[in-house]
């Protein structure tokens, strides 16, 4: 098969996409053909080599996909030949057996396709029965592949950790990104009041389509000053941060007194300052998340498959443009999703 890869940790120059062995399913695994899959800012990290990342090489990124079930391995009763399914990258235990009630992100064995293990930028794929959901018909196959990871990681955010409540105000960063722009529209589906920065009236046009109530462009403004404004010195109840050090301050300035602020990642870097006064000073809560459960997952993609969530794509590529992919995320080119898709089946 032919599959993206990379034999060392770089810039984008490491990536190729060529002849990879082809995979076989194993115990609770199944074959899929991918017909589409997208790429996540995680796909920039693993490519140059986060701490402490000790990967097989060669490496084949990608944690979210989508396609058909070819074959079915010992030991799988969930998918069937034929079946339409999705990835759901995160995984626990050495067997796929998830602690605490089921939640894998508190597994103590916790993994992602794509970053701990091969991912799905591939022809064919084998993965576990139990990291794969059902894709109705009527769900094309670009879309079925764009949701999965940012979809889950907002809903978790928002919803499960956050505890969002109607008429709530909340604050998302970096709208124009794919945890960010499915943020907006979930916050909207709560019935909260959004507020959402990006770096041009493009991606600020774009976050209103989606559902955003004000935006703010952090390139002509301080957005914690914007956001004072906009709320008569109040500041909003929730702020949605994934960037990390640069906003992290500002972030903090945004909340109202008893506010939450709640992270899933750090773009911009893991270790930023912060102002503890006023953490104390005004029951800040922080409050951190990762990827979602099963149920989670579930849930909010029922909603995309029902088409009250839309993930937005920026472009679609063949495989083999992988490196461009990578560029867009990194230079922040455009709004939303990267797709990539075999070029046996781009070319078709």
């Amino acid at each position: 098969m032919k599959a993206v890869q990379f034999s060392e940790h770089g810039d984008r120059s490491v990536i190729e996409y060529g002849d990879f062995p082809d995979p076989e399913a194993g115990e609770g695994e199944v074959l899929v053909e991918i017909k589409a899959a997208a790429l996540n800012h995680l796909d920039v990290w693993t490519r140059r080599g986060l701490p402490g990342l000790d990967l097989e090489m060669p490496h084949i990124p990608g944690s979210d996909g989508a396609g058909v079930v070819v074959e079915t391995g010992p030991g799988t009763s969930r998918f069937s030949e034929g079946d339409r399914v999705a990835v759901l990258a995160g995984k626990g235990g050495d067997h796929y057996e998830f602690a605490n009630d089921g939640d894998p992100t508190l597994s103590p064995h916790y993994h992602l396709i794509g970053e701990h293990i091969r991912g799905v930028h591939s022809e064919y794929a084998a993965l576990p029965e139990k990291n794969l959901t059902p894709v109705p018909e009527h769900v094309d196959w670009e879309t079925a592949a764009a949701a999965p990871l940012v979809f889950q990681t907002a809903w978790r955010m928002l919803i499960s950790r956050g505890e969002l409540t109607p008429g709530e105000d909340v604050l998302v960063l970096g709208a124009s990104g794919g945890v960010g722009h499915a943020a907006v529209q979930i916050a909207d589906h709560a019935g909260a009041t959004v507020y959402a920065t990006a770096s041009s009236e493009e991606k600020l046009g774009y976050a209103k389509e989606v559902g955003a109530d004000h935006v703010i462009n952090y390139e002509e403004e301080n957005f914690a000053s914007a956001i004072r404004e906009l709320t008569d010195g109040r500041g909003v109840d929730m702020v949605v941060d994934h960037i990390g050090a640069q906003t992290w301050q500002d972030s903090l300035k945004s909340l109202t007194k008893g506010g939450r602020l709640v992270t899933c990642g750090a773009t911009t870097g893991p270790n930023p300052e912060t102002d503890i006064n006023r953490i104390f000073w005004n029951q800040l809560e922080i409050i951190g998340s990762t990827m979602a459960t099963p149920s989670e997952a579930t849930e909010v993609l029922e909603l995309v498959w029902e088409g009250a969530f839309e993930p937005r794509i920026r472009d679609v590529l063949p495989m083999s443009e992988t490196e461009r992919a990578h560029e867009m995320l990194e230079e922040r080119e455009g709004f939303g999703k990267v797709v990539v898709i075999p070029d046996s089946i781009y070319d078709a």
